[in-house]
């Protein structure tokens, strides 16, 4: 979140494996910041890919936000967190930046990133393990969080909320709440339900 120039932030904090609620979050950071709700010109929220949950959840308070407030909204991705972290981290070279996508596969896309920047060179994608292993094969590296529970050499890194206001900061790509959708790549399929059937002697 910015206002006035400044950026506030907050990471998400665990309490008994749950996270914090969102709102009361949200209400902590702005009293460590001390301004008030009025005082928010623009929100930042992560687009994933992650939690599914949780990354609808953050959509929705912004899209209530800005029904309420009028303000701007930015959505960011994880993945370009992922990469401006790994570069803080003194990572540099080919990364690949692994996020974990269930059912043995990975959201995996590739940057180039030095001391003065990084750029994406391959989009983000879902491979399967034996893929993701193959680019480290290769000499790519790998980095994300826990990525070292699948691939042993990667670097394990985590997205910040400092991070992903950082680079909002520098947009002002702005977009309606509506627009604000999660990364999630795979299509969705719907099973439509079978005809209702009677049987014989029973009414419906």
């Amino acid at each position: 979140m910015r206002t006035e120039g400044a950026a506030v932030a907050a990471e998400a904090v665990e309490t008994g494996g749950r996270a914090t609620n969102a709102l009361g979050m949200i209400e902590q950071a702005l009293a460590g910041a001390k301004i008030e709700r009025e005082q928010i010109e623009v929100i930042a929220v992560g687009l994933g890919p992650g939690s599914y949950t949780g990354i609808r959840t953050a959509i929705s308070v912004a899209q209530g936000w800005q029904l309420a407030r009028g303000v701007k909204l930015l959505g960011v991705s994880s993945a370009d967190c992922l990469a401006s972290r790994a570069r803080a981290e003194g990572i540099f070279g080919r990364v690949g930046v692994v996020i974990d996508a269930q059912r043995t596969e990975f959201y995996l896309a590739a940057y180039e990133i030095a001391p003065d920047g990084w750029r994406e060179i391959a989009p983000l994608k879902i491979l399967p393990k034996a893929e993701v292993q193959s680019r480290a094969a290769g000499g790519e590296i790998l980095a994300g969080p826990e990525v070292t529970k699948w691939f042993p050499p990667g670097r394990t890194i985590f997205p910040r909320a400092a991070t992903l206001a950082e680079l909002a900061s520098r947009r002002n790509d702005f977009v309606p709440g509506e627009k604000l959708a999660p990364v999630y790549l795979r299509e969705t399929n719907f099973v439509k339900a079978p005809a209702r059937q009677l049987i014989a002697g029973r009414t419906p």
